[in-house]
């Protein structure tokens, strides 16, 4: 019983590799940071979290989106074997895209209305996902970053899970420390040749309450009908 309810308690990817080198799962009360480059699988890793938590039962995910409207996020999940439209029917998954105007530059406004809808979400969304902030990172100040995580970290000390993602070059490098201290977890992403082909590489940099020791590495392949399709280090480098 003891060992079922601490799995319910973090946010899991369902994929198992990937969820051991993450010490069992992002216990839930986290400050996530994902960033890394383009086309490194940022979204794909949002979007096995979403499907692993709604698979769960446990918790429901709010979906912040830069990258897709509701149709195209369902339908891509969907093309790599996550069906989340009957999560989305039974109101379980709610999708938000997002659109930051030019005129929302520099301020903490775009940031603060962020976080007040998050803190309107009803308790049961335990898991809320931003994929991305790097263009509304890109062209605000310091301060207006810092509380925007200063405020996510608070939301999270009441029990939510904040998945933030963005390209680490959207950062200055002291802000980027800055922000990476405020988090409980945090995961880089990156694009890694071998032989004549790409390959994704995840690090695990910090889950800060896991259940067990962390891992280093992933590396993976996205797949249609699979997603994530890990690979081992030693046969890639093959």
């Amino acid at each position: 019983m003891a060992a079922t309810k601490k799995k319910t308690e973090c946010i899991i990817t369902g994929v198992p590799e990937v969820d051991d080198k993450l010490g069992g799962g992002i216990p839930l009360g986290s400050l996530c940071l994902i960033e890394g480059h383009s086309d490194a699988g940022k979204s794909v890793l949002c979007q096995h979290l979403t499907n692993g938590t709604l698979i769960a039962g446990e918790a429901s995910v709010a979906y912040y989106t830069t990258e897709n409207n509701i149709r195209s996020l369902i339908s891509q999940m969907d093309s790599l074997a996550m069906d989340v439209l009957d999560h989305f029917l039974a109101d379980h998954l709610r999708i938000f895209p997002l659109t930051f105007h030019s005129s929302m530059q520099g301020g903490q406004k775009p940031f603060f209305v962020l976080t007040h809808h998050f803190s309107r979400l009803p308790q049961e969304f335990k898991l809320i996902i931003v994929d991305s902030i790097t263009l509304l990172v890109a062209h605000s100040n310091p301060v207006a970053i810092i509380d925007f995580f200063s405020r996510c970290k608070g939301l999270c000390d009441e029990g939510r899970t904040i998945i933030v993602v963005a390209h680490s070059y959207a950062f200055e490098e002291d802000m980027l420390a800055r922000t990476r201290s405020l988090c409980d977890a945090r995961f880089r992403l990156r694009l890694e040749q071998v032989g004549d082909s790409m390959i994704k590489l995840m690090e695990v940099l910090k889950v800060r309450g896991a259940d067990r020791p962390t891992g280093d590495v992933v590396s993976f392949d996205i797949e249609p009908k699979l997603g994530m399709r890990i690979i081992p280090l030693a046969k890639a480098r093959v």
